[in-house]
């Protein structure tokens, strides 16, 4: 049966259609029949007990340069819809935030996916602290004295701010490395929020593996390789995607963190393998669906899709 799914989403027009996992669900969502509408973040509001947004009726095609058409502009109820994806990516501010306030008084009655409430409770890097058995050494603090405490633990250290992604802002400091309290002193200029670290893992040099996971199931994982002379393995910094095969501790750190996901309504969920050790769970606007599904041959936006039908015929 066709359903009315809206995706809450950053500019459709920059978006890399060979790479960005939007677009593929999107357009999986038209090939079974589905009728989308498009709106950016700042056109959702709260209005008089009613969520809406302003955005366009749309369709997808896979053609470089007009990969999409717009309707009229018009302005609608999102209760009135089926679907709604929240996909614009972070950072992880209070704009965002806001967002998964007023998505959450959609409930019951449309299915936002993932669950706002879950996605602004277990953003990236917070929700592995759950897990310190699986994780590397990690420590979130924004007090300069601290973080020299854990360096001088743990040796090599990884840097970055705590509601970053793509790769932004990530830095490797060795032990004697003079420049953590001057990169302190920057990040803490810009924001108020605390910093994470967490020790180097030099299995990182072969890559960074991302593994998907559908439900609380893993569906694959491609594994992402740093460009020569980087640290950062992100595809968005020019890491290089390659094939690879789940690990039995693969399959053990999703064993663990599935049921959880599941259970909060965490549906399209990637997560950060290196080495042995999970480092993010992603849950806000996850990648690698597009690169898994040429690597593998397996229909993953299709198999999200699946997932979604099961909720909704579970909540009728």
């Amino acid at each position: 049966m066709p359903l009315k799914i809206a995706f809450q989403m950053d500019p459709i027009g920059a978006i890399n259609i060979d790479a960005d996992s939007t677009f593929r669900i999107a357009e999986e969502a038209q090939a079974l029949g589905h009728e989308l509408f498009y709106y950016t973040p700042d056109n959702l509001a709260y209005d008089e007990g009613r969520v809406v947004a302003r955005g366009w009726p749309l369709s997808v095609r896979r053609q470089h340069g007009d990969h999409f058409s717009l309707g009229d502009e018009e302005t609608v109820d999102l209760s009135d819809f089926d679907v709604v994806w929240l996909r614009q990516d972070p950072p992880f501010d209070m704009g965002y935030i806001t967002t998964t306030h007023i998505l959450d008084r959609l409930a019951p009655y449309t299915l936002v996916v993932n669950n706002p409430f879950w996605v602004r409770n277990y953003p990236e890097k917070l929700l592995v602290l759950d897990f310190p058995d699986l994780t590397p050494p990690t420590m979130i603090a924004r007090d300069l004295q601290m973080l020299r405490e854990f360096r001088d633990r743990h040796g090599d250290i990884i840097l970055k701010p705590l509601y970053g992604n793509g790769g932004a802002g990530v830095f490797k400091l060795n032990q004697t490395d003079g420049n953590l309290a001057s990169l302190h002193e920057m990040f803490t200029g810009i924001s108020r929020e605390p910093l994470i670290v967490q020790k180097f893992l030099p299995a990182v040099s072969a890559g960074d593996k991302r593994v998907i996971l559908i439900d609380g199931e893993p569906i694959g994982a491609i594994n992402r390789v740093p460009a020569k002379g980087e640290t950062r393995s992100n595809m968005h910094v020019g890491g290089r995607p390659e094939k690879v095969d789940l690990t039995p501790r693969d399959m053990e750190i999703c064993e663990r963190i599935g049921p959880l996901l599941r259970e909060k309504g965490q549906i399209f969920v990637g997560i950060d393998v290196i080495g042995d050790w999970l480092t993010e769970i992603n849950v806000t606007s996850p990648t690698g669906i597009q690169e898994l599904e040429r690597f593998d041959g397996i229909n993953v936006a299709g198999a999200i899709w699946d997932a979604i039908s099961r909720r909704l015929a579970a909540a009728d």
